[in-house]
C-alpha cells in the first residue's frame, strides 16, 4: 500500500477519494490549496492526485514548483478537458489525466495501476545499479555484458548476451519470441522472431557445455521462454 496526497479544493470530493483509498489500505494526505499542497508534496508520497483549478496556486502551478524534487507519479484531476489541457498536464510531468466527472472504479483502477508502474520502476533501477548477478555457479556481470561459469567466460555474442539478460533479470517471467525478439532486436529490425528460437539453442549449448547439471533456461510451451529461478 501507499501515502497518496490528494490535493484538491472540493472538500466532499476530498472526502469520498479518502473514504475509498484508506478502505483500501492506503494512507491519505490532503490538502485544499495549491501552497498548503506543495508543502505536503516536499513529505514525499508515492502518488498525488491533484486539481487544476484551485485557490493560491493551480495545479499547473503546483506541479512546477514540486515535479524537480518529488518524482511520484501525479495524477491530474479536473473539469478542464481540453486536449490542449491534457498537454499542459503532461509536459508539466503529469502521469496521467482523469477528466471530471470521473467513476470511481476507473480512477482508482488508475492509481493503482501508477502505483504498480512505479513500484517496477524503482524494483528495475535497483536491479540495475547492481553490477553483478548470481545465479548458483553463473555469475551476470551487467556492467561488462558478460556470462561466466565457476569462474570461466562463456562465450556469447551480442545477441545472445542480450537474450540471456533479459531472461536472467526478470528471472521466473515468461517472455514469448515476440517479446523478446522486440526488446533484444528492437521494433524496427529487420526478420522475425523465428531467430529467437535459434538463439535460445545456442545459448542453451554454451551454458551447458560449462554447466550440463544446470538447466538456466526453460521453455513454456506454447508461450516463450523464462529464466529459471536457481
Amino acid at each position: 500500500m501507499g501515502c497518496i496526497l490528494i490535493i484538491d479544493d472540493e472538500e466532499d470530493l476530498v472526502a469520498l477519494l479518502r473514504e475509498e483509498l484508506e478502505a483500501r489500505g492506503h494512507t491519505v494526505l490532503t490538502a485544499g490549496d495549491g501552497e498548503e499542497g506543495v508543502r505536503q508534496a516536499r513529505k514525499q508520497p508515492d502518488l498525488i492526485i491533484l486539481d487544476i483549478m484551485m485557490p493560491n496556486l493551480n495545479g499547473y502551478d503546483v506541479c512546477r514548483a514540486i515535479r524537480d524534487e518529488v518524482m511520484c507519479p501525479i495524477i491530474f484531476l479536473s473539469a478542464k478537458q481540453s486536449e490542449m489541457d491534457r498537454i499542459t498536464a503532461f509536459n508539466l510531468g503529469g502521469d496521467d489525466y482523469v477528466p471530471k466527472p470521473f467513476g470511481l472504479r476507473e480512477l482508482m483502477a488508475r492509481i493503482e495501476a501508477n502505483l504498480r508502474r512505479e513500484r517496477r520502476a524503482q524494483v528495475l533501477s535497483a536491479e540495475r545499479k547492481r553490477s553483478k548477478l548470481w545465479f548458483g555457479d553463473l555469475g551476470l556481470d551487467l556492467k561488462e555484458r558478460t556470462v561466466a561459469i565457476g569462474g570461466k567466460p562463456v562465450p556469447l555474442t551480442r545477441r545472445e548476451y542480450g537474450v540471456l539478460e533479459l531472461l536472467a533479470t526478470h528471472s521466473g517471467q515468461v517472455f514469448s519470441r515476440e517479446q523478446i525478439y522486440e526488446k533484444v532486436w528492437g521494433f524496427d529490425a529487420e526478420g522475425d522472431s523465428s531467430t529467437v528460437v535459434e538463439h535460445v539453442k545456442n545459448i542453451r549449448a554454451k551454458l551447458a557445455a560449462a554447466d550440463p547439471e544446470t538447466e538456466y533456461i526453460a521453455t513454456v510451451w506454447g508461450i516463450g521462454y523464462k529464466w529459471n529461478k536457481i
